[in-house]
């Protein structure tokens, strides 16, 4: 195999693939990338068993082949050449050598054939969305995926499709976030996909916020495919049964209160300073036109702050850990914020006022 091209055109695509590969590995074959060269067309791709991404560039192919490289070696040293450089790659047996300019480096190699690649033989549903519309879901719900829970079906993120939308869930089981797409998806019934923690994490990287441009998603019962211009994502799904999340989202709200999200954000920004570094709790008393924040810590140092809201009911305290609060409030687009409860007891409604399509829910902890 030979290929030539220019540095400009291998970066992106290398940045899209490599992201996928862990840098410590069950097999020695995950931590390479797949270098396919075809007709004018490279190839690369990258897994580690759960999800895998394809990309292709166009470049001047010398001789047709295919081989796998150290895929963070590669990427390491076209990022550390001058811009502007034309990188050479040639293969011989098991050495590969890039040349740009100057420079020579001679990377090991393991054979193609050893590389896995996902098998699509399922019959799938396929949508067809835009990039963006994805990409909004994904950057308002996936903060509340669970990491590592011995609960797998929360490490990853609830997509549901219904015939006019398209809705995105995470929930850990302290706070939960919920965002709905209306569109006509068009789907003969409703289906239910959990997308694991890293592939909704790859996705987001990868779709574009910006532009018309869309991505046809194609769903089977155990995969889930996404196409993206040159970049195909193929993943496998969370096998499990996500929770009702309905029984999560509490009724209509009793009584509601409306703040300024800036000046919250800042607000628990500087009481969160004094509080406990493992619970990080913040004590919400509201009262008649008011919001006290109050933390405390270990060392009983305190820190309290005072600012003005639109609430008329009855007093009411509620403790909260404060970076549930602070995640929220960073994916809230609109300066007013409704915040909506019952109790005290009881878990708190936040969304920005209007937005019925989004729902975000804060459990209370006690202080």
């Amino acid at each position: 195999m030979k290929i030539r091209a220019d540095r400009e055109t291998l970066m992106p695509v290398l940045a899209k693939v490599v992201g996928v590969v862990e840098r410590r590995q069950t097999l020695p074959i995950l931590g390479n990338l797949l270098v396919s060269a075809k007709d004018g067309l490279v190839q690369l791709t990258g897994t580690d068993l759960e999800i895998e991404i394809h990309a292709k560039f166009g470049s001047t192919v010398d001789e047709l082949g295919e081989i796998t490289l150290p895929a963070r070696k590669l990427i390491e040293i076209c990022r550390a050449l001058p811009e502007g450089m034309e990188i050479s790659l040639k293969v011989k047996k098991d050495r590969a050598s890039l040349v740009a300019g100057k420079s020579r480096f001679i990377l090991s190699t393991l054979p193609a054939n050893s590389f896995p690649i996902m098998e699509r033989n399922e019959e799938m549903q396929s949508i067809d969305v835009e990039q963006r519309t994805l990409k909004h879901l994904f950057e308002k719900t996936a903060f509340a995926m669970a990491h590592q829970d011995v609960r797998y079906y929360l490490n990853g993120l609830l997509l549901e499709l219904k015939p006019d939308r398209l809705v995105a869930v995470a929930t850990d089981g302290h706070r939960l976030a919920k965002m709905e797409e209306m569109l006509p998806l068009g789907v003969d019934e409703e289906m239910q996909i959990i997308l694991p923690r890293k592939t909704v994490l790859e996705l987001n990287r990868l779709l574009g916020g910006d532009s018309d441009a869309r991505v046809q998603i194609e769903i089977s019962e155990k995969m889930f495919r996404a196409i993206m211009g040159n970049v195909l994502v193929t993943s496998k799904l969370v096998d499990g049964r996500y929770p009702d999340y309905d029984r999560v989202v509490p009724p209509a709200p009793e009584r509601i209160a409306y703040v300024d999200r800036d000046t919250l954000k800042q607000a628990l920004s500087r009481t969160s300073i004094l509080s406990n570094e493992k619970y990080r709790g913040v004590r919400f008393s509201l009262n008649q036109g008011e919001l006290k924040l109050q933390t405390q810590n270990l060392e009983k140092e305190e820190a309290e702050e005072g600012l003005e809201i639109t609430y008329s009911q009855e007093p009411t305290v509620i403790g909260f850990n404060v970076g549930y609060l602070q995640d929220v409030l960073n994916v809230l687009d609109e300066d007013e914020v409704e915040i909506g409860f019952k109790d005290s007891d009881g878990s708190v409604i936040l969304r920005n006022k209007g937005k019925e399509k989004e729902t975000f829910v804060v459990m209370p902890m006690r202080l």
